[in-house]
């Protein structure tokens, strides 16, 4: 399954998009930005009119296009970044662009590009670059999302069952396909722990071109997908006894050159060095306020606090502890160099959940803080036995109120940004709370 395009050729070095619109012809971009609570937003604009929209911006109403403002409020413009454009693999006469949103001539500081964007820049301040790597989790659904779309994978544990996959060679080869045309690195694909379940890998990079391309996998994801008359969700907990959708990121930080690693330090015992243990410092002291943003659904905290599941085991945390390489607790790390952060899930916006990251790790490099003992029990198992470390929210009525009582970590992540976050997620929550369900009518119709 081919691809049409030159893999020679690297997008993040595109300047001009009516250039690359001329050498590829590509007659249409999807000019697009993603809204404060992780749904993607488009205009489809001919290429005539794009060489104007890079300069001055796609124009939307915010309150329409998920934004905490009202109608009253100007023209909010999306300005295509051409650093981020890709060719639609699967239609290559349209081409995709990411972009900054600008208001009343100055950012806006609630889109979740711009608040990752600053926080590159605050990083950079410091001779830093971070790079990441994510770990994309999704479930082939049939197109109403309620059952497995595949009837015959229905093993009590599938992960890395080689028939469910091959079965499923059509939508995971043409994506792996189109991640190597477009020059991604990926390097596997396989069957996870719950029926139905996948995840697709490729190389990290620094975190805003990672979270373009995860925001960009999740769109090609669903349309391919949907192409081949399924459903693929991120859904944390689309079924209640599998195993959830997780998007585990690892990190690492960099010189400004990309050169050198400065988490690594081979003479650490855990293979990390100061610079690195002050870095998940921060990340272990704002977990359960970043928790809210990473884990943002009322479906989440039926991940990060679920029972045991049909395979045995829930592969999500639930405390803030740190480990080598084991799989039971929040942060684990499996080699010199980098940290894998295992509480993200699905439904975090691509951006944002970049922006806790940078923002949680700067505030612990900047203050040298500590990530407490290493903890190497089975959290599953043994995890009640831990006494000091906190536990992670039980809904998300509760991680909200954690990140909007934390100052310190809203002003590191941007005060209007969180603010506006969590206006409308306990908008979400009441909805959800008011919301009469079959349980409630099964247990307390007759008491």
């Amino acid at each position: 399954m081919g691809t049409a395009f030159d893999t020679k050729i690297d997008h993040t070095k595109t300047t001009d998009l009516a250039e690359f619109a001329k050498a590829r012809s590509i007659r249409y971009f999807m000019v697009t930005y993603t809204d404060l609570l992780g749904y993607q937003r488009a205009k489809l604009v001919p290429t005539r009119a794009i060489s104007g929209m890079q300069k001055d911006g796609a124009g939307f109403a915010g309150f329409a296009g998920g934004m905490d403002m009202t109608p009253a409020h100007s023209d909010m413009l999306a300005v295509p970044d051409p650093a981020s454009v890709i060719q639609l693999p699967w239609n290559p006469e349209v081409a995709w662009v990411a972009s900054n949103c600008v208001m009343d001539g100055r950012s806006v500081d609630q889109a979740p590009r711009n608040t990752l964007k600053r926080l590159v820049e605050e990083a950079a301040s410091v001779g830093i670059r971070v790079k990441t790597g994510v770990e994309p989790e999704f479930s082939l659904t049939s197109m109403d999302g309620k059952r497995v779309a595949d009837e015959h994978d229905n093993s009590a544990k599938p992960c890395y069952d080689q028939q469910a996959l091959m079965r499923r060679y059509d939508i995971i080869a043409e994506v792996s396909d189109a991640m190597l045309g477009l020059g991604w690195e990926p390097y596997q694909n396989d069957h996870e722990d719950a029926n139905g379940q996948f995840e697709m890998n490729w190389v990290y990079d620094d975190v805003m071109v990672t979270a373009d391309r995860y925001s960009f996998f999740k769109f090609m994801m669903k349309t391919i997908a949907e192409k081949h008359g399924v459903r693929a969700t991120f859904m944390p907990k689309p079924f209640p006894t599998l195993t959830g959708n997780g998007c585990h990121a690892h990190i690492s930080a960099w010189d400004l050159d990309g050169k050198k690693n400065i988490f690594a330090d081979d003479s650490s015992p855990d293979g990390l060095s100061e610079s690195g243990m002050h870095f998940l410092g921060g990340i272990m002291r704002y977990a359960p306020s970043m928790t809210a943003i990473i884990c943002p659904t009322v479906n989440s905290y039926k991940r990060i606090n679920a029972p045991r599941t049909v395979s045995g085991s829930t592969w999500a945390p639930n405390a803030v502890t740190w480990t080598g390489n084991n799989r039971t607790h929040m942060v684990r790390v499996p080699g010199p160099g980098r940290f894998e952060l295992r509480l993200p899930d699905g439904a975090a916006n691509p951006y944002l959940m970049q922006a806790v990251i940078l923002a949680a790790g700067l505030r612990g490099l900047r203050e040298k803080m500590d990530p407490g003992p290493r903890s190497d029990i089975n959290m599953y198992t043994d995890g009640h036995t831990v006494k000091n470390a906190p536990r992670l929210p039980l809904n998300l009525l509760d991680a909200l109120r954690l990140l909007d009582e934390d100052t310190e970590f809203k002003e590191a992540l941007g005060v209007e940004m969180v603010d506006g976050f969590v206006k409308m997620k306990m908008r979400e929550w009441n909805s959800y709370a008011s919301h009469l369900t079959q349980w409630e009518l099964d247990n307390t119709l007759d008491c």
